[in-house]
């Protein structure tokens, strides 16, 4: 299909539900159109029978206007939806009851900016829950600056979290800290027995404060802020990052350094596929594949480290390119481990695919449906694993997945076994592709110097890291800083998914489900 050749139907079907959609700036590679403040929920309701995935949401202000963004996806194009109303009444129809993916980022916009979602279903907080007084914002323009109740923040005892009632129904609290090294998170349970009728998490815990953070920074020290954003992905958010400052300023990124970023993200992707494999097998008491992918993945980040300055290749990407070429010798070491790395990855897949205790455990737990997985937005391997045939490297290629053929992996289970498959899979087709850009390596520079970006100018940026579609946002000031950053992490929508497939499922289920999930905290917890 031709880019965008389903847009003009798509007006006319907003046309007829009574929507007057404006064309706006674009926002390259997104086409833009922007609607009424109360009819930013019908437009939802327009987009969701249209067949659209919804894909993110963020909110800006300034000293006159709130405006909203989301981003629809349809056959692979990016639809920039916009709507703006005056900062003094913010008040937008909610778009949560058409997507039910939207519910957290628009209560997030709610918390950070004062924007007003008029039906919204949930009036609770999401971000930094007890930090703040109750109608302080910190992003809205008349509210910036330091906490007017500075100090420790109170306990997190008063959460609201949603009952369930009925006899022999109990609750059982987990965290928010673990046994363990992982950040905080609070998952409540509420059981009948061992069977899970509801999960409800909570997080916020960690709020860094991103947003502010990358107000007024260059574009080199916003692609050091987005690389860490969420340590497992710093090669996914820098690279949006950079794509999105990159397509406002004209910039011809060497294809070099393009090729050399294809095989960071297929690098990323590869260390932590192998790290969740082997964990998801331990939480079942298969230590034995735990232990051989954890060698395997250390000796991975080594050579990561070798070639490239960085165990998680932290700091690699930089606008307008790399921030280090890969020698010779390098490339003939990335080879070699490539084929090192096939020969000993095919018996240890092959016990992991057919072990029938490992499947007693995996097969058929933590099914989450097509239907479902659509609804809430997943990509990557929880979205693959039931059944939604979408990665942006085939389906919306950029340089350099738009010269190489990506194979795409789907399952139908929807089951942690399903996860486990679409991992495996993923690992066996990244090698793949890391071999035919070390092939194909063009010669020549590693960078290019980036163009003053045009005053206001926007940018959006997709790429296809390892957990999914990752987005990212960015407007200039008239200076060429950041006015505005935005990242979208896959896990915005991996964490409801959780939500949804435990239930019904055992509570002692419960870790292996969530490492087959695997969001993270840090992705969302801005």
């Amino acid at each position: 299909m031709t880019r965008f050749a389903w847009l003009p139907e798509f007006e006319t079907r907003l046309q007829t539900a009574g929507i007057a959609a404006h064309a706006e700036k674009e926002a390259p590679p997104a086409r833009a159109l922007r609607v009424a403040p109360a009819e930013w929920g019908l437009a939802a309701t327009v987009a969701a029978q249209y067949g659209c995935r919804w894909a993110g949401m963020w909110a800006e202000a300034d000293e006159a206007r709130m405006r909203l963004y989301c981003v629809l996806d349809y056959a692979g194009d990016p639809l920039l939806l916009s709507a703006e109303a005056p900062l003094e009444t913010p008040e937008f129809t909610s778009q949560t009851p058409h997507f039910p993916a939207a519910d957290r980022m628009e209560r997030h916009a709610r918390d950070l900016f004062g924007v007003i979602f008029t039906d919204h279903p949930d009036p609770r907080r999401w971000t930094r829950h007890r930090a703040w007084p109750e109608h302080w914002h910190p992003l809205h323009p008349d509210q910036a600056g330091d906490s007017p109740a500075p100090g420790r923040t109170p306990a997190d005892v008063d959460y609201p979290f949603a009952p369930v009632h009925g006899n022999g129904v109990f609750e059982i609290p987990v965290g928010p800290v673990h046994a363990g090294i992982i950040e905080p998170g609070h998952f409540r349970f509420h059981a009948a027995g061992e069977p899970v009728l509801k999960l409800e998490e909570r997080l916020g815990y960690v709020h860094k404060g991103i947003e502010r953070l990358a107000v007024g920074r260059d574009p080199a020290a916003l692609a050091r802020l987005a690389a860490r954003v969420s340590g497992d992905s710093t090669v996914a958010h820098t690279w949006a990052a950079c794509q999105a400052m990159e397509g406002v300023t004209g910039v011809e990124v060497p294809p070099r350094a393009l090729a050399l970023r294809g095989l960071l993200a297929e690098r990323e992707r590869v260390a932590n596929h192998l790290g969740d494999i082997g964990a998801i097998c331990n939480d079942v008491g298969f230590a034995f594949a735990h232990v051989q992918t954890a060698r395997l993945r250390e000796r991975w980040q080594r050579r990561s480290r070798e070639c490239f300055g960085h165990r998680l290749l932290m700091d690699t990407l930089i606008p307008g390119g790399v921030a280090r070429d890969l020698a010779a010798a390098g490339r003939d070491a990335l080879r070699a481990d490539h084929v090192a790395l096939r020969r000993e990855i095919g018996p240890l897949f092959d016990i992991i695919d057919d072990h029938p205790p490992l499947d007693d455990r995996l097969v058929g737990t933590g099914v989450l449906s097509r239907e479902h997985a659509r609804a809430l937005g997943c990509t990557g391997y929880l979205g693959k694993a039931s059944g939604c045939n979408f990665d942006l490297r085939r389906d919306a290629p950029y340089a350099p997945y738009d010269t190489l053929e990506v194979p795409v992996v789907t399952d139908s289970e929807g089951d942690t076994a399903a996860r486990v498959r679409v991992r495996m899979a993923e690992v066996l087709a990244s090698l793949d592709l890391m071999d035919q850009l070390l092939d194909a390596m063009p010669s020549g520079e590693t960078a290019a110097p980036l163009p003053t970006p045009p005053p206001d100018a926007i940018g959006l940026g997709r790429v296809e890291g390892w957990r999914g579609e990752t987005l990212a946002w960015v407007r200039f000031d008239d200076e060429g800083r950041i006015a505005r950053y935005f990242p979208r992490d896959p896990s915005w929508f991996y964490w409801p998914a959780l939500e949804r497939l435990i239930m019904g499922e055992i509570v002692p289920d419960f870790p292996v489900c969530n490492k087959s999930v695997n969001g993270s905290y840090s992705g969302v917890d801005l």
